[in-house]
């Protein structure tokens, strides 16, 4: 990986087709969450399967939790949208066959001159794209478990939910005060759309 692609980093906002064709960044796909990045060596690899079936497993949680996943590999279109189907996967594929990403991240996995994927890593990326953690799979067991990934996440989201302790001082007073700000979800809202059981 390239020596740039490191802990508290920004990771480059790449934009590729998804699987219906349609480009998209990373960071349209993030939006103002965690997000879950795999780069991945494609359909063909048994071991890719497995990680993804484990996500896709997992992703009610994922997604209840305001977390997002995307996933790339060097497939393309139509490999892509396989295996995302034969995952069960609901979130974006991105398809990157020229191996653009490959080439810039410097993650050539050489080893395999037949497929030239990319080494597969994985990485939890805060608001922004800021890298928290980055894990290669060239081995499977260097790939997260969930177990891996929910421990990142509580600490990304710890860090990231100004609510992520409704004790935490001065926040009650915010929201008795009708300052949503601090609340996520309720940031967005206007003081008018508060349900009537939350008004005093």
């Amino acid at each position: 990986m390239r020596s740039d692609i490191t802990t508290g980093a920004t990771f480059p906002d790449y934009e590729l087709p998804d699987h219906e064709n349609v480009p998209r960044k990373l960071s349209e796909i993030q939006g103002e969450d965690p997000l879950i990045l795999t780069l991945a060596r494609g359909n063909y690899c048994p071991k890719e399967h497995q990680q993804h079936l484990e996500l896709a497993a997992n992703y009610p949680q994922i997604a209840v939790a305001y977390t997002k996943v995307a996933t790339i590999s060097t497939d393309t279109h139509h490999s892509s949208q396989e295996f995302r189907a034969s995952v069960g996967a609901q979130w974006p594929f991105l398809s990157d066959p020229d191996r653009t990403i490959q080439k810039d991240l410097e993650i050539q996995e050489y080893t395999d001159p037949e497929h030239d994927p990319m080494i597969p890593h994985t990485l939890v990326l805060q608001p922004g794209l800021v890298i928290h953690s980055i894990y290669n799979g060239y081995w499977f067991w260097g790939r997260p478990s969930f177990v891996d990934l929910w421990h990142d996440l509580r600490t990304v989201t710890s860090e990231i939910r100004p609510d992520w302790d409704l004790s935490k001082p001065g926040l009650h007073e915010a929201w008795d005060a009708g300052d949503y700000s601090p609340f996520h979800g309720w940031n967005k809202r206007s003081p008018q759309s508060t349900p009537s059981s939350y008004n005093s």
